[in-house]
């Protein structure tokens, strides 16, 4: 049997119209909506059972490539995407009283988000259709992850990137050799020109909730997640929502293994946003459809007024009996430099945001004594060092003289010992 049996189409998450894989690309022919990967979940178990990956050394998105929309004979980035480590934090779980408080840190992926593992299954996807250039719209982190991976495999990429992204994740693309076209407008506003440029140039298109593909590449967290606890899936599962793939490929992971019988039960899923561009928070707390709303965070990973995968975000919090919760963006600034001091991990903003999320839970009440809860942590703190800098006081300045350091620490009053 082949690898390629198992997947057996599409369906439509608006209209719910079914295709075969040869009648769609990349959204609805019917009614333009987002497409969701269809499996034989039957196929899948002769391929994929625990046992085998007990002894399986490949410790990448790979090894469930059963459970991945690719053929036998494609082949994948060199780069090692994936398996990356959860951390116990027992002094945070004791703090605010819950049974465990686990954290998922993606920053550890080859360019340093989560973004590396939907580009790197867009990539292969790429190559199956016989694409020389791939394309994608980004507020860096997923504009990074598929330059590098084009870099990995010697396929060219054309990022379309808002003027306020971050320069380290600009100058991070063009390192890797990516063409950047600057866009002076809004995330929204450059992917609707990505998107555009695709078709009239023959690009093969990544732009997440666009390209039906970027879900399966993001739910391989939920399957590590999986594994790595040994098949017992946290209660609660908290991260940052922006266009809402993110979230809608880890309830479309968990499903996944819950349907093959590798899971017994699913954790809730709890979808953060700044209050500055919460479409999504707002979508589930009013019980409505999702709707274009204005964007300002500082978070620019998630800084996205009209979500692409909204419907799928919505969809997967509500049936997860998860909830959405709003945090400021004071609260995403002042979470970065608590969860390293707490954790050693350095976060980004928008990964910063699900630390903001999972304290404001515990302190109105939201997650109960004997919950297992998992922040999923998307993107290293290096991203953005500007917003970084603004959590943290101006370091201390002494010259070359250690009687003028003497002076300095005699000032401090013992504020080294204490601190």
């Amino acid at each position: 049997m082949s690898s390629e049996d198992h997947f057996i189409g599409f369906r439509c998450v608006e209209c719910a119209a079914e295709y075969r894989i040869a009648d769609c690309k990349y959204v609805c022919p019917a009614c333009g909506g987002n497409l969701d990967v269809l499996y034989d979940y039957d196929a899948v178990k002769a391929q994929l059972t625990k046992e085998r990956l007990a002894t399986d050394q490949n410790f990448t998105i790979w090894r469930y490539r059963p459970l991945l929309p690719i053929k036998d004979s494609s082949t994948v980035p060199p780069l090692t995407v994936g398996w990356t480590p959860i951390y116990d934090c027992k002094k945070i779980a004791d703090r605010y009283a819950i049974k465990q408080l686990l954290i998922k840190d993606d920053g550890r992926n080859p360019t340093a988000s989560f973004k590396d593992r939907p580009s790197a299954l867009a990539v292969v996807k790429a190559q199956e259709a016989g694409a020389t250039i791939i394309t994608t719209a980004s507020s860096g982190n997923a504009g990074c992850a598929l330059a590098g991976m084009c870099a990995s495999i010697g396929m060219q990429s054309v990022i379309f990137v808002p003027a306020s992204a971050p320069p380290a994740k600009i100058a991070q693309l063009q390192i890797y050799g990516a063409t950047a076209v600057i866009v002076e407008g809004s995330y929204d506003e450059a992917y609707d020109l990505c998107i555009e440029a695709s078709r009239r140039f023959g690009w093969y298109q990544r732009c997440t909730g666009y390209n039906p593909f970027t879900r399966e590449g993001k739910k391989t967290a939920a399957l590590e997640i999986a594994e790595q606890l040994n098949w017992e899936v946290p209660d609660k599962v908290f991260v940052a929502v922006g266009d809402g793939n993110i979230i809608s490929g880890l309830w479309k992971g968990f499903n996944d293994l819950y349907q093959l019988g590798f899971t017994d039960r699913l954790p809730q899923l709890i979808g953060v946003q700044s209050e500055a561009a919460c479409a999504i928070v707002d979508a589930v707390s009013g019980g409505c459809a999702v709707r274009e709303s204005p964007a300002h965070t500082i978070a620019d990973s998630i800084n996205v007024g009209k979500p692409r995968d909204g419907t799928m975000a919505v969809r997967a919090i509500r049936e997860s009996g998860g909830a959405g919760v709003k945090v400021s963006d004071e609260e995403i600034i002042a979470a970065i430099p608590t969860l390293a001091r707490e954790t050693g991990v350095f976060a980004e903003p928008a990964a910063a945001a699900a630390y903001s999320g999972f304290v404001k839970a515990c302190e109105s009440g939201g997650i109960k004594s004997d919950e297992r809860v998992l922040l999923m942590i998307t993107g290293n703190g290096l991203k953005d060092i500007d917003t970084a800098r603004r959590a943290v006081k101006e370091p201390l300045r002494v010259g070359p003289d250690f009687e003028e350091l003497i002076r300095l620490v005699s000032e401090l009053q013992g504020g080294l010992s204490s601190s």
